[in-house]
């Protein structure tokens, strides 16, 4: 009877089981078929963007358009001024955050001790990252434009979206560095190397994929930005030399800002899209080579 009772009991065990069992594969099932239609459908978004911005913009591409500045007298449409403005901005931009941002969460991670200091840090950086950029804007032109008397102008906007993407390449790097396993640190130490050079020749490399990943977010930011700018980078489209985007008082529109103009003040969309497709290019550019470089300095 015990036997007979066991084994009984021992069935129903394996019945429970086997319905647990079944019961888990559904639901791991249906998650996986929600992943995968959420991972369908936002690569389904996706395409079809880019596909219509490439599909409305390629055709009016010219080569009249990317060699020449625009002219109410001849009734000319260039976007050359922009396309400088743009890289000038973006290289002002980073040639001032990296360092800066780079550099405080090196701090931060490897040299603070104060944790308290560490995480009002971290929660004042977190925070300035979910500031809507037309603030950033509004502080660039009180501080940089008029208080510091760079006026409306490409250096004064390049400050404004370098403090604005601090936040971003802070956070990014800290979480990098906080990737990088302790044993790293201490084999380094241990074979005698002092702290900022074990930073320099462990941390820093091994932490090198998060820190370009911060640098592409950040160019992001910084290429699709118009509100800021309009309040400190001006609108106006003449070609500048490397030189005079350095220097106060010289305006210019970027492509995001000309892109805006020409869609919502000139209603000539055929025009806007084609700077679209600029802008699709030359951030695809931009993270790419930002890709290889990256792998360049961790070798």
């Amino acid at each position: 009877m015990m036997d007979i009772s066991g084994t009984n009991t021992s069935d129903a065990i394996l019945t429970a089981k086997a319905g647990i069992s079944a019961k888990r594969k559904a639901k791991i099932g249906a998650l996986k078929g929600l992943m995968y239609f959420a991972a369908a459908l936002t690569t389904v978004l996706l395409v079809g963007i880019i596909g219509y911005i490439f599909f409305r913009g390629v055709p009016h591409v010219t080569w009249n358009l990317l060699s020449t500045t625009p002219s109410l007298l001849t009734d000319n449409i260039g976007i050359l001024p922009n396309i400088l403005n743009t890289l000038y901005i973006i290289i002002i931009a980073l040639v001032f955050a990296l360092p800066i941002g780079v550099g405080t969460a090196v701090y931060l991670n490897e040299y603070a001790t104060n944790k308290k200091l560490v995480r009002v840090i971290e929660l004042a950086t977190e925070t300035l990252s979910g500031i809507p950029s037309i603030i950033y804007g509004l502080a660039g032109m009180l501080i940089f434009v008029q208080a510091m008397n760079m006026g409306t102008s490409i250096l004064a906007g390049a400050l404004t979206l370098a403090v604005m993407t601090l936040p971003i390449i802070i956070r990014t790097t800290q979480e990098a560095l906080k990737t990088v396993p302790d044993s790293y640190r201490e084999g380094a130490l241990a074979l005698g190397a002092g702290r900022w050079h074990m930073v320099r020749t462990v941390v820093l490399p091994s932490a090198m994929d998060g820190i370009v990943t911060g640098i592409i977010l950040s160019i992001g930011r910084i290429v699709g930005e118009s509100a800021a700018l309009l309040y400190t980078a001006g609108m106006a489209n003449e070609i500048l030399t490397p030189l005079k985007s350095i220097t106060p008082g010289n305006a210019g529109a970027t492509l995001t800002v000309s892109l805006y103009m020409y869609a919502k003040e000139r209603g000539q969309f055929d025009v806007a899209f084609a700077i679209a497709v600029i802008l699709l290019i030359i951030t695809f550019v931009i993270n790419i080579s930002a890709k290889l470089l990256g792998k360049k300095l961790k070798k």
